[in-house]
């Protein structure tokens, strides 16, 4: 049982970087550690004794700002499955409640407070699209992993269960009794905002403070030790520390003792706590900018609002000074083979070996191996310029509900003009406006379209199987087919429509 403990305690500068005492020596820290996934620590080698006695709980925040995860939140959901690879509860926890106001971290300007129906039915979307990465994930480990077994399931949480029958009173009475304005002020998130011209609200600026009972009540109720975020949550992973330590005393079963080195005093904040925290880098864009909804330029793990494909070039096209990085974080290669890939893949950078392989691992964790062979189907339909090796049923296969795949008759394969099939399935469009409508509007849609084709074939920019199409009037015959059944048109660089003929029609 744990004892209460109101012991008045130090206060110490938050942006310690704790991560410079002794490296921690676990296998697990030591892989994090040599992947990047760490950028501050608090008490390494506690942390490190911790995690080589029983198995931990460890959670991670997302936020319901979306109904679907997106790649800036791979680094925590990586970083959480690496802790279920090796034993460890792992406990993605979304943010139902604290999604109605906003965390002010990394923020300039306050966000505006969310449709509670709308947090709703993120919540709900987020709490499938988790799911569906781990189960995911899980097998993307025992593929790469041929040993490891994954055998404990995450246990998704919304921080709405406890937060609604929370009441302004307890609150206050619980943690706003060992809150300190002082600290609360000195937190990075907040100086930045109180210093610029629309300054913080009070809502968001008790953001951290329930957040801190998220990582009390996680500790209190489901024996959660370790939290993982971004490194601008690094204030509100202390700000729970500080609230663990004040409303809870030693435990007398599971507490690590450790000896505070003289040169570290800071580190007694939390001495008598069996909990930590871990800070990952945040993934940014090129300018700089946190990967996200609300930030812009997000690439979502939901196929239906990033296809698989976009996916996958995504990765593609990093650029090489960042592969080797991407390679350690977003996949689970053995980081001596990563070290081997890298050294070839620099001995001819104009192949992206290294950007393919990062790119084939991370769509097979996101999206499956048969999410995979449809990107890199696509890719080498798109971009490569010999088709020789390609298989008409693996191609059909691959492209399954994808839109750029039409089946057609024999008789329309093979006796109707190639511009004409081009104009009939779409693969060209018209700048023209339309004069008609009604059913007339078909008839002059594909008019207009076969007259774009036309165009297209005189300029030289419309293909067959990466072949100029010599001439307006041009019909397939059978020895055009690819295994005697697919026939790839492009129209430019990008526009791509593959026929497959029906042999049932």
């Amino acid at each position: 049982m744990l004892r209460r403990w109101t012991r008045q305690l130090p206060r110490q500068c938050e942006r310690q970087r704790y991560y410079s005492t002794p490296p921690p020596t676990s296998i697990l820290l030591s892989d994090l550690t040599e992947r990047g996934f760490i950028q501050d620590v608090t008490r390494p080698q506690a942390l490190h004794q911790a995690l080589r006695g029983s198995p931990r709980s460890v959670y991670a925040g997302i936020d319901p700002t979306a109904q679907s995860l997106h790649i800036g939140h791979l680094l925590p959901l990586i970083g959480l499955l690496h802790f279920q690879i090796h034993g460890h509860t792992i406990i993605p926890l979304i943010g139902g409640a604290t999604g109605r106001i906003g965390d002010p971290s990394g923020r300039n300007t306050e966000r505006k407070l969310a449709d509670l129906v709308q947090v709703e039915d993120n919540v709900a979307g987020l709490t499938q699209s988790i799911r569906r990465f781990f189960t995911r994930a899980s097998h993307y480990t025992t593929r790469r992993l041929a040993s490891t077994t994954l055998t404990s399931e995450p246990v998704i949480l919304s921080n709405l269960e406890w937060h609604q029958h929370l009441t302004m009173l307890d609150f206050l009475r619980t943690v706003g009794v060992h809150a300190r304005i002082n600290t609360m002020v000195n937190r990075e998130s907040v100086k930045a905002r109180l210093a610029s011209q629309h300054g913080i609200s009070f809502t968001e600026f008790t953001y951290q403070l329930l957040q801190a009972y998220d990582f009390y009540h996680l500790y209190r109720h489901h024996n959660c030790s370790i939290q993982i975020g971004g490194s601008d949550q690094w204030g509100n992973i202390l700000a729970g520390l500080e609230l663990i330590s004040r409303l809870e005393g030693p435990t007398t079963n599971n507490t690590i003792t450790t000896t505070i080195p003289a040169d570290y005093p800071e580190q007694a904040e939390y001495h008598h706590i069996d909990a930590y925290g871990i800070t990952t880098p945040l993934l940014t864009t090129a300018s700089g900018e946190k990967f996200g909804k609300s930030a812009g330029n997000a690439v979502w793990l939901d196929p239906s609002m990033t296809s698989v494909f976009d996916f996958y070039q995504y990765f593609i096209k990093v650029a090489d000074a960042d592969v080797e990085r991407y390679l350690k974080m977003f996949t689970l290669i053995p980081l001596q083979e990563i070290t081997e890939l890298v050294h070839i893949h620099n001995t001819q950078p104009e192949k992206r070996i290294a950007q393919r392989r990062l790119a084939a691992e991370v769509t097979d964790m996101v999206h499956t191996p048969e999410g995979l062979n449809h990107a890199e189907t696509l890719t080498k339909l798109l971009f490569d310029s010999d088709y020789s090796s390609l298989q008409a049923s693996k191609v059909i296969h691959a492209l399954q509900n994808d839109p750029r795949l039409v089946l057609v008759s024999e008789a329309d394969m093979l006796q109707t003009p190639l511009p004409k099939l081009a104009a009939k399935h779409g693969l060209v469009s018209s700048n023209c406006k339309l004069t008609v409508h009604g059913p007339l509007r078909s008839l002059e849609l594909i008019t207009l379209f076969l007259a774009a084709a036309r165009t297209l074939v005189q300029a030289r920019g419309f293909y067959l199987n990466n072949t100029p199409v010599p001439d307006a009037h041009f019909t397939l015959t059978r020895h055009h087919l690819i295994d005697n059944r697919i026939a790839i048109l492009r129209a430019g660089k990008d526009r791509l429509l593959i026929l497959a003929m029906n042999p049932g029609q």
